[in-house]
């Protein structure tokens, strides 16, 4: 059997049993793109017959990785989403004549939302100047992410948090997660310089947390929370750290929508 054909038979079960909706066994899936990656390896190094044989290689190569970024992502290995997400951005932007991934558009997102949630703003930028126009602002997989470091930016807080119920796909909800995992401790970080004390019911507010939420974030911050309901923070280092995310504005803003919140209600 050839290396092509072996690499195909082998992506074949791949694809049959990630598509499976139902019973779908990772550990295979898993063993699969192990074996999958170093076919491919060797099969780089193959003289081809043909430019259509060629183009067969590179399809074949870029529906491995994209489902191999699709495993990182439901496995929660995120180092392992970006090595595929380095190789898949050469089939997607080198060759321009291959058929199109109806998967181009949803994966590039997630990478900029792995950007956003990793506090990679400059990275992000970049990523976002090697996409079109077009795709930047009609595209939902691209305008999802651009929104959210748009709402970041301003501090817009709340906005973050209906965003992550209106996501383009599933897989979407999990970063916006991490990016909020990310501006609650920015936010946290931002109180523990500017206050000694704080009320525990508008620390909560700030960081959209619920009793039990807070309890768990107080207790990973290593503050207490007293009998006068006030978060007591520990003595920090007082020196300013760099931070790509606006902390102070996100904080001030946090603060202001809360209070606004209060009234209203």
């Amino acid at each position: 059997m050839s290396d092509l054909k072996c690499v195909s038979v082998k992506y074949e079960k791949l694809e049959s049993e990630w598509n499976k909706k139902k019973g779908r066994n990772m550990e295979l899936v898993g063993s699969l793109l192990t074996e999958l990656k170093l076919g491919l390896t060797e099969l780089s190094f193959l003289p081809t017959e043909s430019d259509e044989l060629k183009k067969k290689e590179l399809v074949l190569a870029r529906n491995i990785l994209e489902i191999g970024a699709q495993y990182g992502v439901e496995t929660k290995d995120i180092p392992s989403f970006e090595r595929y997400m380095a190789q898949l951005k050469t089939y997607y932007s080198d060759y321009p004549d291959l058929p199109k991934s109806s998967l181009k558009y949803e994966l590039l997102g997630l990478n900029l939302l792995r950007l956003l949630s990793q506090n990679r703003l400059a990275e992000f930028h970049i990523e976002l100047e090697l996409l079109s126009i077009e795709a930047i602002l009609n595209n939902p997989y691209i305008s999802n992410p651009v929104a959210l470091e748009q709402y970041i930016m301003e501090g817009t807080y709340n906005k973050i948090l209906v965003m992550k119920d209106n996501v383009p796909s599933p897989r979407h909800a999990y970063f916006i997660d991490l990016l909020l995992i990310t501006i609650r401790n920015e936010i946290g970080s931002c109180l523990e310089k500017a206050y000694e004390k704080i009320s525990a019911p508008e620390c909560a507010k700030m960081l959209y947390l619920n009793d039990k939420a807070m309890d768990g974030f107080v207790k990973e911050r290593g503050w207490s929370i007293q009998p006068d309901q006030f978060v007591y923070f520990q003595a920090t280092d007082k020196k300013t750290h760099e931070a790509e995310v606006p902390t102070l504005e996100l904080a001030k803003m946090a603060i202001t929508y809360a209070k606004e919140m209060e009234q209203i209600v």
